[in-house]
Formats: structure tokens, C-alpha cells, sequence
């Protein structure tokens, strides 16, 4: 049995009427709110930033052992329950409370341990509604809806954070802009050079299995689309969870670390001659990040100075200090343009034109420097959308969409290329991996990738070319410009979970698995995405979030699975709808509250 039990009402901030025996208008000093249960008061969304979050302060009391559970709404609701560590009481003064569903009394049980006694408290906190304050003519409801297709047994308490955005109809009105210096020769990066237009306004939720909200990032966090200021716009991108249970993430001129009540605890500009932060930051396991960028004033060897799109990688410390570059520039020069001719118009990231869908794209020698598609520094040759760090040799592993994936060295070396043959000049084309079957033995694959009598196939237009726990790569294979042509029919066009052995000694690559060639164009996400191998329930999860991307009129799909690794049974499919027709999602993180609060 537990100890000494106490029901309260929670309303935001404690609502109580207060008698004159206790509260005297002579008193000086802050007066705090009357304790809700045993301990505290509580404060629902305590950093201003996630409303679907609320401490229980501490009071003073010394307590250990806690253990939290936000009960599922009705018969059918998802619990969440989560224990809280010393280290999270200290930092919070007090007990997080993460998991509450919007616009609902939710009920919150804590149990824990004081002076060597079994206690409980439970609450009834109160939120009020989440709110989408981007909305325009074109939005096909006020939130992104969800759809729950499956759900098997064992899986009920998966949580997933959904990173994607809602567009404004107007685009971004921010643009770098330079000008031409006659004399000199010398274009200073722009018109409208880079990748600073890359700006949209976020949508940041997790989902439950029953399809419910029970976390939100407040679109005001971070962005702040009714002004003009740099610093409050871009594209919020790359959400990755640390060793600590907490966040990080880039948008535009900025990268920053978060964690789930809201608070930011870290808010650094990039460093002086880089801008444009998409797409990806990872922590290594030194402590350092690894952040996707642009370079600020390139000098071409034309002489021209362009602002360069997607293809530098720093690592920086946690002061924000750079420790070192990766150019791609150089590292993978003379660039290949093999892929970037065999694209779709439609879709290049996320600049969809629906006018262009299905044709593949022409590249032009005067393309206009700035985001668009071409050859060479200031242009989207690149698109670097994903990095991994190999601590085995202290190398990343880059996904390059227009290119392939590649793995380059501390020295800034090229170890290998998992890409079709096509195009690398003679020093790279030593380092393109070579299929091979189950046995090691060579596969037979044309210069374009098609490879005879297997299964074999390799990535086109590719995200999150990650390392798995298994010491595996896994990559979410788009598709487009598969073969490096368009096919005769889009509807011939699908996207792939693959996971790859590679052998570094040999030079080889084997296909060990991959799933959804079977599903088909209606599985199909032509750009944006992500998979994971999961260790702990042994699944490939993975969020399509461009799906039904060129449906005009109809919001676009990105679809939640979990699919089972043995018997490729799908576990989990979840649908997120998009707010506005013909607007693609990011990424999606699988989110465990157990290593939210150590």
C-alpha cells in the first residue's frame, strides 16, 4: 500500500482563492502559490515553450524513487510513464511532467520516496488547446491530422516526435543580396546567393499510438515568421537526441540543444563565415557537433564570391568554437552532375514545383548562383542531408542527395563511395564500393547502377545514411533518379528501407535487407524522410514524409511505420497529414521517456 494520498485541481498555475489569515498585502517578497499534493505547487509549461508539459516544485522536500504516469485518455489512451532521476530533480527543481494530452484534465499520478516512506500524490492539471499560428487561405484544417492504421500488440506505448512545418502562403521574404563589383569581376554573394529564402515556419508534436498529441514546441520558441529578423527564421531541421536525453536542431543561422519542458539550453549563432544551417546535427561520442552548412563568400575558381549551398560540414564545440571543416567543394572535386540530370523538376528538397512534376530536370551552364539546381560552389550541387560519426576512425558519413553517400576522413580523404559508377573522376572512382552477393561474390552492375539477376539496387536521392547499432548502414532510399533517368511513368517510382554490410578492406558493399519496393507508388516519398534501426524491439522505423507529395489539392502523407526486421510484418503505420495541400514533413524521432529525464 502507499502512503498518504492527496487529489488536486490544477488550472495552468494554481488557482486557489486565499484567505487574509495567510497572505498579508504587508508582506514583502514574492508570496508562492499553496502547495497542490504533498509537495509543491505546480506549473503547467514552466519554460513558455511547451504547453504540454508542468512541474510539480519541490517545496523544499528531500525525495527519491520517483516514478511519474500521465494516464491515458478514456478506456483507450496511452499512458505515459517515465521514472525521474536525482540529476533531472536538481535541474528542475522539481518534477517534470511531460506527456499531457492538449486541452484536457489530465490525470498525473507521482509516486515516490521521503525519509523512507511510500508516497503518492495525483493531479488533475489542466491544459488549455495548442494552436497553429501560421494559417492561411490554402490550410486544409487548424492542426495536422493523424490517422492510426495499425498498431500491434507490445507496440501501444510508442511516442513519436513529428519534425515538419507549415508553409505560408506568401514564402520567405529574406534573402542575402550583393552586388556586382564591375572592376573587380566579383559577384558578392548574390542576388539572393545561398540558402537564406530556405525559411518556413515550424510544427513540432509527438504522437501517440491513438494518434493524440501529447507534446508541442511552440512555433514562438525558436521562429518568428512576422518579422524580418534573420536570426528568428529558416527551416527547423535536424532534431537529434543526445546522450543526455536532450535535443539538438538547426535552423537557419543557428543551431541549438532543447530538451522536452521546453527549455533551451542552448542558442548559438554559427560561426563568422557560415550561414544556412539545415538539414542535420549530430553529437559525436567526444562531445563535439557536427553541423550541415553553407560557406559565407566562397571564392570560385572563376573569381566570383557566392554564399555556397549545403556542402560544409564543421564540428564545433560546445562554446560554438570551430574545430574543424569539411569542404565538399575540394573533397569531391571535379563535382559529378551524373544524378543532378536525372532528377525530377518537380521536387528538388523541399522547393516543390507542382507545374514541373515528372520532368526531369536540364541543367543549364548559366544557372542563377543561389538554391538552386546546378554545378559547381553556389549552387545545389550537394545537398548534404544527413551525417553520421564513425568513432571507429574518426570519420563522417555524409548523405549527399545529388551525389551518393560518402565517408571521408579526419584527413579529408574520401575512405569510400556507396553510388553507381557513373561520373566520379579517376581518383573517386577507386573508392566506389562494388556490390556483392551473400557469398562475397561480385555482382554485374552497369555504370547507371543496374545491377543482373539480384536484389541489389543502390540509393538515389537518399537520406539519413546513418550507422546502426548492429554496425550496419542504413539509408532511407528515395528514388528518384533511380538509374540515373526518369522513368516512363512516375507511378513506376518507390521508395526503400536498406540496410548494407560494408567491408572497408575489401572495397565491397552486400545487401542484407530492405523493404518497400512492394508498396509501391503509394509508398513512395520523393523527398525528406528518415530510417532507424530500432535494437530494442528489432524494427526498422522510418517516417515517408513526402508521400502523395504531387496529389494537387490533397495534403501530403508522411506515414509512421515500424516494420518488423525478421518477418517485415508492419508493426506500426501511422498517417500525418499536412496542413496545407502539397506540403512535405521532414523527419520523425521515436521517442522513449525513459531517457528524457535520468
Amino acid at each position: 500500500m502507499f502512503g498518504r494520498t492527496r487529489k488536486t485541481l490544477v488550472a495552468g498555475t494554481i488557482a486557489l482563492t486565499l484567505g487574509l489569515s495567510s497572505f498579508s498585502v504587508m508582506s514583502a517578497g514574492f508570496q508562492p502559490a499553496p502547495p497542490a499534493g504533498n509537495l509543491g505547487s505546480v506549473i503547467v509549461d514552466p519554460y513558455g515553450n511547451a504547453p504540454l508539459t508542468a512541474l510539480v516544485g519541490l517545496n523544499g522536500h528531500k525525495i527519491s524513487d520517483v516514478k511519474v504516469t500521465v494516464h491515458g485518455k478514456g478506456d483507450k489512451g496511452v499512458p505515459v510513464s517515465y521514472l525521474v532521476g536525482i540529476e533531472s530533480l536538481k535541474n528542475y527543481d522539481g518534477i517534470p511532467i511531460f506527456g499531457l494530452y492538449q486541452k484536457h484534465d489530465n490525470k498525473v499520478t507521482v509516486e515516490y520516496k521521503e525519509n523512507g516512506k511510500q508516497l503518492k500524490d495525483e493531479y488533475l492539471v489542466k491544459t488549455s488547446a495548442i494552436a497553429n499560428k501560421y494559417m492561411d487561405n490554402r490550410s486544409l484544417s487548424d492542426l495536422q491530422t493523424t490517422q492510426v492504421v495499425k498498431v500491434a500488440p507490445g507496440f501501444e506505448d510508442r511516442l513519436y516526435l513529428v519534425n515538419t512545418h507549415t508553409f505560408t502562403g506568401q514564402g520567405s521574404d529574406l534573402h542575402w543580396h550583393g552586388e556586382k563589383d564591375k572592376n573587380a569581376g566579383i559577384l558578392d554573394a548574390g542576388p539572393a546567393g545561398g540558402a537564406l529564402p530556405f525559411d518556413v515556419a515550424p510544427y513540432t508534436f509527438i504522437v501517440d499510438t491513438e494518434g493524440e498529441y501529447r507534446w508541442w514546441l511552440d512555433q514562438d520558441a525558436l521562429y518568428n515568421g512576422f518579422d524580418v529578423d534573420v536570426n528568428k527564421r529558416g527551416y527547423l531541421m535536424g532534431i537529434r537526441e543526445t546522450p543526455r536525453g536532450t535535443f539538438t536542431a538547426v535552423q537557419g543561422q543557428h543551431w541549438y540543444e532543447f530538451d522536452m519542458m521546453g527549455q533551451i539550453l542552448v542558442n548559438h549563432k554559427l560561426p563568422r563565415g557560415f550561414l544556412d544551417a539545415s538539414h542535420e546535427s549530430v553529437e559525436t561520442s567526444k562531445g563535439t557537433m557536427l553541423l550541415r552548412v553553407g560557406k559565407r563568400n566562397y571564392t570560385r575558381d572563376d573569381g566570383l564570391h557566392v554564399h555556397t549551398i549545403r556542402d560544409h560540414i564543421i564540428e564545433v564545440d560546445k562554446s560554438g568554437r570551430v574545430l574543424d571543416v569539411w569542404d565538399l567543394n575540394i573533397i569531391l572535386d571535379p563535382l559529378r552532375d551524373s544524378l543532378l540530370g536525372a532528377l525530377d523538376a518537380g521536387a528538388v528538397c523541399v522547393n516543390v514545383d507542382l507545374a514541373h512534376a515528372g520532368q526531369q530536370a536540364k541543367l543549364e551552364p548559366d544557372t542563377p548562383y543561389g538554391d538552386a539546381l546546378g554545378v559547381g560552389p553556389g549552387r545545389n550541387w550537394a545537398h548534404v542531408n544527413s551525417i553520421a560519426y564513425d568513432g571507429k576512425d574518426d570519420s563522417i558519413i555524409l548523405s549527399s542527395r545529388h551525389q551518393g553517400v560518402v565517408k571521408i576522413g579526419r584527413d579529408k580523404e574520401v575512405k569510400w563511395i556507396l553510388a553507381p559508377s557513373k561520373g566520379w573522376n579517376e581518383k573517386l572512382a577507386k573508392k566506389v564500393l562494388k556490390p556483392v552477393d551473400t557469398n562475397g561474390k561480385a555482382l554485374s552492375c552497369n555504370e547507371n547502377g543496374q545491377c543482373e539477376n539480384t536484389d541489389f539496387d543502390f540509393t538515389y536521392t537518399q537520406h539519413t545514411a546513418w550507422l546502426s547499432s548492429k554496425g550496419t548502414l542504413t539509408v532511407l532510399d528515395n528514388g528518384d533518379g533511380r538509374y540515373l533517368e526518369q522513368p516512363a511513368l512516375p507511378t513506376m517510382k518507390y521508395t526503400r528501407y536498406v540496410e548494407y554490410k560494408i567491408d572497408e578492406k575489401n572495397m565491397t558493399v552486400q545487401q542484407l535487407w530492405e523493404y518497400g519496393k512492394e508498396r509501391g507508388y503509394d509508398w513512395y516519398s520523393p523527398i525528406t524522410s528518415v530510417v532507424e534501426y530500432q535494437k530494442d524491439r528489432d524494427t526498422m522505423f522510418g517516417f515517408g514524409g513526402s508521400i502523395h507529395l504531387f496529389d494537387v489539392g490533397q495534403p501530403t502523407v508522411g506515414k509512421l511505420n515500424e516494420i518488423d526486421y525478421k518477418t517485415k510484418e508492419v508493426k506500426v503505420e501511422i498517417d500525418i497529414l499536412s496542413d496545407k495541400a502539397n506540403q512535405p514533413h521532414y523527419r520523425a524521432v521515436l521517442i522513449r521517456p525513459q531517457n528524457l529525464f535520468k
